[in-house]
């Protein structure tokens, strides 16, 4: 308004006053901007050429392209900002995990408190509609609970006493009584803040390009503007055209789509994982995972489902469910992992008064008296000792020999089973374009060998320490593969730093894991690797389409410019509107 009554009015020194004070109303942030950072010593930003350009127009009597280039590079850096903040809102808002409160059974009574006031041991009352503020496990009730905001999976997880619950979900149906595992600052929603809040601190490859980009390419368009104006200037003496002309340059040249898109395409990206329930650490990682050629994975509770499950059941002389009644009660009173795949698999209430005189032999089984009978249930070492005759059996995984009376009543074998989502997860990997697929694992060869053959896995290595599987990533290191290691265990802490992208399994993975890992799986699915891969492509895709679409308009629009066939309107539309088809390319990486 002040601009159109300075040209309407017909007092020139006061039109000079009008158009002088929309100047300053327009662009007096970007002045002071430009002055302060002069101050600090970096001079050559888009403040500085837009100062520069803008001034200089009001100088050679161009007051409305002055205030105009002000007012449409105000307008571009709003809607940049508004583009930026919309970004940080969705990944608030899909990161939107924090409890406000905790109500902690104390005193008869709950008692609303911080979750940081609420101390491990401590019960905790969880109603309908309530987030859950701390990890632990229920001791009352059952609900469903909902995951979305972990783990990204739309469908509720139905919990019941027994189970462990994480900080962060929704309680959507039940009262639930919670005993604490872990204190706020352990729990899984703080560290989950913390993921997102670093990960904009690790810049990508192509982020640092555009910075060492801007430090001289600055300069150059600076002192290919002063060029502009003096060169031709001397040879033909229109001083006034052409700085008009260098001015012009100046703004065309100006570097926010570049600046201000990467970045956010990025930053984007790693909303877009977010929602999908796999953390990224870092841009940086985002950049090595679209760069992958070999993933290697350790075997259990990564490709496998980490417990021991009965595979098959071989009676002889008697029924399968006879077989394993007598086992289930054998074992009932061990605490060894088979026995309790055995029970488990037994499915029904064990008679204790069934069992008695049990006696356990470390190495080898046990034996007890069942409904009177002596029953043995273990390895061949303890049919040998006890004299049994069995033929030994050669399969892949824990084979549980049982005799009753000194008769051999048949095998059952026990395996750590493949996770069902695991061979589709194997091939989704292929179809990203993934060459390698490697098992390292401590487990011997032979179930090493089964494994790798039902998975089709390109290589695996077996019998491996923690310190073995870090060479054995170091080998498939070099010629410029990029190598990205999936573990679950504390044992896996070493080889996750030293792949170029560790991967953790969020959900079943140890603290030491999740904390060594670059990115993490927050709900067990190996499946979301392939996501996130697919994901991290179309970032950096999105990224070099920006490079390229604003270097190539600026550089045909500075051609122009030089020319005097653009205008310093055509210059300001140019620039704010590459820098805004930049922002909403780069917006796709959240999708």
């Amino acid at each position: 308004m002040l601009l159109l009554a300075g040209h309407l009015v017909p007092l020139p020194w006061l039109g000079t006053v009008l158009s002088v004070a929309a100047y300053l109303i327009a662009g007096y942030d970007v002045l002071l901007t430009a002055v302060r950072n002069i101050a600090h010593g970096r001079v050559f930003d888009e403040n500085f050429l837009m100062a520069v350009a803008s001034l200089g127009a009001m100088a050679v009597g161009e007051s409305a392209e002055g205030v105009m280039v002000m007012l449409l590079y105000q307008l571009g850096e709003y809607l940049q900002h508004r583009a930026v903040d919309k970004s940080r809102d969705n990944i608030a808002a899909l990161m939107d995990v924090r409890p406000d409160y905790a109500n902690v059974l104390r005193g008869g009574g709950d008692v609303r408190v911080s979750p940081e006031d609420v101390h491990v041991g401590e019960n905790i009352l969880v109603r309908p509609g309530e987030r859950i503020p701390l990890d632990g496990a229920i001791m009352q009730g059952a609900a469903a609970v909902d995951t979305a905001a972990l783990t990204g999976e739309s469908l509720p997880r139905d919990v019941q006493p027994g189970d462990s619950v994480l900080s962060g979900c929704v309680n959507l149906n039940g009262v639930l009584t919670i005993r604490v595992t872990a204190e706020y600052g352990q729990s899984t929603v703080a560290k989950i803040l913390a993921l997102v809040q670093e990960s904009g601190a690790h810049k990508a490859q192509t982020e640092r390009f555009i910075t060492r980009f801007s430090r001289w390419y600055t300069p150059a368009v600076c002192i290919a503007a002063v060029l502009i104006a003096l060169v031709p200037g001397f040879i033909t003496g229109d001083w006034q055209g052409w700085l008009y002309t260098a001015l012009t340059f100046l703004v065309i040249s100006c570097p926010c789509a570049l600046v201000i898109s990467v970045p956010l395409t990025f930053f984007s990206g790693v909303g877009g994982a977010s929602r999908q329930g796999v953390l990224v650490k870092g841009a940086n990682y985002l950049e090595t995972l679209a760069a992958l050629d070999t993933v290697a994975f350790d075997k259990t509770g990564t490709l496998t489902r980490g417990v021991f499950t009965v595979a098959e059941i071989h009676p002889v002389g008697l029924s399968e469910d006879a077989l394993l009644d007598l086992a289930a009660h054998a074992e009932m009173h061990s605490a060894h992992p088979i026995a309790r795949s055995l029970i488990e698999a037994y499915g029904r209430s064990l008679e204790e008064s069934r069992v008695t005189d049990v006696n356990e032999t470390a190495g080898q089984g046990l034996a007890a008296l069942v409904d009177g009978r002596r029953v043995l249930c273990g390895n061949g070492k303890l049919m040998r000792a006890n004299g049994v005759e069995y033929a030994p059996v050669e399969a892949v995984g824990t084979v549980v020999h049982v005799a009753a009376e000194g008769e051999y009543a048949g095998y059952i074998l026990i395996s750590d089973v493949v996770k069902d989502s695991t061979p589709a997860a194997i091939v989704a990997l292929r179809e990203t374009g993934i060459a390698r697929t490697v098992m390292l694992t401590g487990d011997n060869d032979q179930v090493a060998a089964d494994v790798a053959r039902r998975l089709a896995l390109t290589d695996y290595r077996a019998s491996l320490l923690p310190g073995d599987k870090v060479h054995a990533i170091e080998a498939f290191l070099g010629d410029d593969h990029k190598v990205a290691f999936v573990g679950d265990g504390v044992n896996d802490a070493p080889v996750l730093r030293r792949a170029d992208v560790g991967i953790a399994m969020g959900g079943l993975g140890s603290d030491a894991a999740i904390e060594a890992a670059d990115v993490v799986l927050m709900d067990d699915d190996l499946g979301k690797l392939a996501v996130a891969i697919r994901l991290a492509k179309k970032t950096v895709r999105i990224a070099r389409q920006n490079i390229a679409f604003a270097l190539l308009v600026k550089l045909g629009v500075m051609l122009l410019g030089v020319l005097g066939i653009a205008n310093m309107w055509l210059a300001v539309f140019a620039d704010v509107g590459v820098a805004m088809l930049c922002i909403v390319n780069a917006l796709r990486a959240m999708k």
